[in-house]
């Protein structure tokens, strides 16, 4: 048997030491069975009154604003084990004063002017929800933009798929999901004469036609005769088809809520219904339940219908969704298998500074899952230094953490990691990665390595994360002098830089509302522009060097909106327009951004720091943030946002925080109900060490050094400044081109080329031949064998060799005559075994 067909069996019994990759599916325990009951029969006779039961009746009060108003209701039971069952159909119904209102069904509807309640009696007991009826009497004209945009958004006609897409369908275009009302009213009005639009016979109008199927459509039956949205139509051709007065357009929508916020379903076919509400900017609410478009991310575990009734499906979690008008909401929906066992583990009592672990282990108990175990000293050192500096723990500070008997000596150690300048290194680079650092026609090599170099110093200065982007922002000088304004070199097109701003800072993409309105967010156009604003007065002229630009603030230049053609004035993502004249634009944002009551940016800085060390981010990806793409753990999300603020903006402590908890501090080993897990960290993530690490810690093991434009011999490949300096192992594991500033262009994912790299190619053969540390430890220290193997184990993957790997490899040792050729092998297989390339 050669050397290295042996030598693949270590690498065999290595792998098994890991577990895989997480899979995609939550999994659940169970709680024990709750019946839930009808009302008895008032009639009958019973000892005592039954105690009041957890129920919830929504939404929490009831405003009618016309005769057209109604209001669909839903009652949810919250069992003492935390299951949530629909019991709408369960509870008695009545009206407090039915001469103010009645009850239709499941919903309210409008008698005459004044205030009553709903009133729901269930197991005993009553129920009540507040209800204002005002103007019951008066039935307003059908809105073109209220009233039939919204039939035409839920129908799907204006969808990306259906008439929505760039060139319409069928020769006929509307605006996708109708961010033009003004547009999409003159299409539907003046084109094709009085076919599309028949006003002497509105119910042989072809837009009607079509969508009761009485004539070939290419997207079906959209509804039918009887239902409310034919009615709303018809009766607004009826009416004429008339446009909204451009003195009196109907209010805009100001806010959108789900009910319930969130259900935990127990049983296959279990079924939950939801109510949408909307609040119009004058106060006004309107039930939209049936003129919103539901969607679920996991219909597998929560298939939700057109009516907003969820259906359990697996095991599992997912995210119900309501899009009406430009806002999208959702609730979240925990589905569990029915009759499953589930013992609460015991956990240590929690302080105040162990937020983390009190809000994961919430979460996991309401998935009824068990998390792993604490792992190992030699796991955890290797992990945290990895994490930490991007490098492996060398031999000594091995030997010296795991022989401490300290019980504090993790936190001791994460401190000690904290203050080495090699956390700095890191973070500037992941950094440089999300700006883009790197030399370009316009952008010169000095240029690029001083603004590398102005952000390794941020991070060594420890500069809190707020100041170093609002001095980056409010950027003006030279970009050699000030190195910071390289940030409005590197990037030129003041919409490209917007959306760089909201990505890299906010977390939020906003391309999306350059050309309509966000389909799964609340961002419009107007959002879009009047955030893009902001950066139209930049100003840039040629400095005495050629290759140094001079960035400053014109003080003019405007936004125009594509659409409309109005000048667009700069307003905040999600909030007000600010008085801007006479102002640097630039830095009315930066205060605005960096602000600690800002919603955005210090969860999203959190989320960022959070998803480097526990390998996926409560919002993944990190730079996605938005209603339809929720964080796992949304109280976590919120708390470490919260916690940096309360930091003062110090990264460093964040940091410290997280690798203390336990949730960082699992073991990657599984048990029955978290192996299906990988969002709520019931378990360590298994993840390949990234690019830049993984060529440091090759040199490290090796005593190989680098040499990278610019730099000395020696240099780590994290403190590479221009992004352009590359080589082909970097390329291979993933490295950032820094071409955009998303973050999946660091890409860790595995790959067969460099499982072929890593055998086949120069980079671990050549680094063993190079660094001659076998050979030292031979001929100049005499060491034995099973000395260099211990010494090869420790350096590389922080662990001694099991009795059984060394056992094997000392044979195979003495089997050979040429001891150093062997012990080289063994180097090898050890470089190229899953267990070094992946941090556990």
């Amino acid at each position: 048997m050669s050397s290295r067909t042996f030598l693949g069996q270590p690498i065999r019994t290595w792998a098994n030491r890991c577990v895989a990759m997480a899979a995609l599916i939550v999994t659940w325990a169970s709680v024990a069975a709750y019946a839930v009951t009808p009302d008895p029969d008032p009639s009958a006779s019973r000892p005592a009154k039954p105690p009041r039961p957890a129920l919830e009746v929504y939404p929490p009060n009831v405003q009618l604003d016309s005769a057209r108003d109604y209001q669909s209701f839903v009652a949810v039971l919250r069992r003492p084990d935390g299951i949530t069952v629909d019991v709408t159909d369960q509870v008695r119904w009545s009206v407090g004063d039915d001469a103010v209102a009645r009850v239709d069904g499941v919903r309210v509807v409008p008698i005459a002017d004044g205030k009553t309640e709903l009133v729901g009696r269930f197991s005993g007991h009553n129920f009540k929800v507040p209800v204002n009826v005002k103007d019951a009497t008066v039935k307003p004209a059908i809105s073109f933009a209220k009233d039939v945009m919204p039939v035409l958004t839920r129908s799907g006609c204006n969808t990306g798929s259906c008439h929505g897409a760039a060139r319409g369908k069928d020769g006929f275009r509307l605006s996708l999901f109708g961010f033009d009302p003004d547009g999409d009213y003159h299409r539907i009005t003046r084109e094709m004469g009085v076919r599309r639009v028949n006003l002497a016979v509105p119910d042989e109008s072809l837009m009607l036609r079509k969508a009761i199927g009485a004539v070939p459509h290419t997207g079906g039956k959209l509804f039918d005769v009887d239902s409310p949205y034919y009615a709303t139509m018809l009766e607004w051709l009826q009416d004429g088809a008339p446009e909204d007065p451009s003195d009196a357009k109907p209010p805009a929508v100001e806010s959108l809520a789900v009910y319930p916020q969130q259900a935990v379903i127990e049983g296959t076919g279990t079924k939950q219904r939801f109510v949408a509400v909307a609040t119009y900017e004058d106060g006004t609410t309107r039930d939209v339940t049936n003129l919103s478009a539901f969607s679920s991310n996991n219909s597998g575990s929560a298939d939700v219908d057109g009516t907003g009734t969820v259906t359990a499906g697996s095991r599992g979690e997912a995210f119900v969704m309501a899009r009406f008008d430009t806002k999208t909401v959702g609730s979240q929906v925990l589905t569990l298998p029915e009759g499953l066992v589930y013992e609460t583990p015991q956990q240590p009592a929690r302080g105040e500074d162990q937020y983390i672990d009190q809000l994961v282990d919430k979460k996991l108990h309401q998935l009824r899952i068990t998390p792993s175990g604490q792992c190992s000293d030699e796991e955890f050192i290797r992990r945290v230094t990895i994490d930490v500096i991007g490098l492996l723990p060398t031999e000594d500070e091995f030997h010296q953490f795991v022989n401490d008997p300290s019980e504090n000596k993790r936190a001791e150690l994460i401190d000690r990691l904290l203050a080495r300048k090699e956390f700095s290194e890191i973070w500037a680079m992941k950094f440089a990665q999300l700006l883009m650092i790197k030399s370009t026609n316009q952008v010169s090599y000095k240029s690029a390595f001083l603004y590398s170099k102005w952000l390794t110093e941020q991070f060594q200065n420890r500069v809190p994360v707020d100041q170093m982007v609002h001095e980056l922002l409010t950027s003006t000088g030279g970009t050699f002098s000030q190195p910071a304004t390289n940030f409005y070199e590197i990037e030129r097109d003041r919409l490209k830089t917007s959306e760089n701003v909201a990505q890299v800072f906010l977390g939020i993409r906003t391309q999306c509302a350059q050309c309509h309105n966000h389909p799964f967010d609340r961002w419009t156009m107007d959002d879009y522009y009047g955030f893009a604003a902001f950066f139209s007065q930049i100003g840039r002229k040629q400095a005495e060097d050629y290759r140094e630009k001079i960035i400053y603030n014109r003080g003019s230049g405007t936004t125009k909106h594509p659409v409309s053609g109005a000048t667009v004035e700069p307003k905040f993502l999600g909030g007000e327009a600010p008085e801007t004249r006479g102002k640097d634009r630039r830095k009315v944002l930066a205060d605005w951004l960096t602000a600690p009551e800002n919603p955005y940016f210090a969860k999203s800085i959190a989320n960022r720091v959070w998803a480097h060390f526990m390998g996926v981010g409560l919002v993944d990806e990190v730079d996605d943030i938005r209603v339809s793409n929720p964080p796992s753990n949304p109280e976590l999300f919120d708390t470490l946002g919260e916690k940096l603020v309360a930091y003062d903006f110090d990264f460093r402590a964040l940091v410290r925080d997280i690798c203390n908890s336990d949730a960082y501090q699992r073991s990657c080993q599984t048990n029955e109900s978290n192996q299906h897990d990988n969002r709520n960290y019931a378990h360590a993530v298994i993840r390949r060490i990234p690019a830049e690490s993984m060529l440091d810690c090759l040199s490290q093991v090796t005593d190989s050094p680098d040499k990278f434009r610019g730099l000395p011999l020696g240099a780590r490949a994290v403190q590479i400044a221009d992004g352009t300096t590359s080589n082909y192992f970097l390329t291979t594991f993933g490295r950032s081109p820094r071409a955009t500033v998303c973050e999946c262009e660091a890409s860790t994912d595995p790959s067969l080329s460099q499982a072929l790299h890593l055998l086949n190619g120069n980079s671990v053969q050549g680094k063993i031949a190079s660094g001659k540390l076998i050979r030292t430890w031979l001929k100049e220290e005499k060491l034995s064998p099973e000395q260099i193997l211990d010494r090869l184990y420790v350096r590389s993957l922080s662990r001694m060799p099991t009795k059984e790997e060394r056992d094997d490899l000392l044979a195979m040792v003495n089997e050979q005559s040429n001891a150093e050729a062997v012990l080289q092998d063994v180097a090898w297989a050890i470089l190229n075994s899953r267990e070094f390339a992946f941090n556990h």
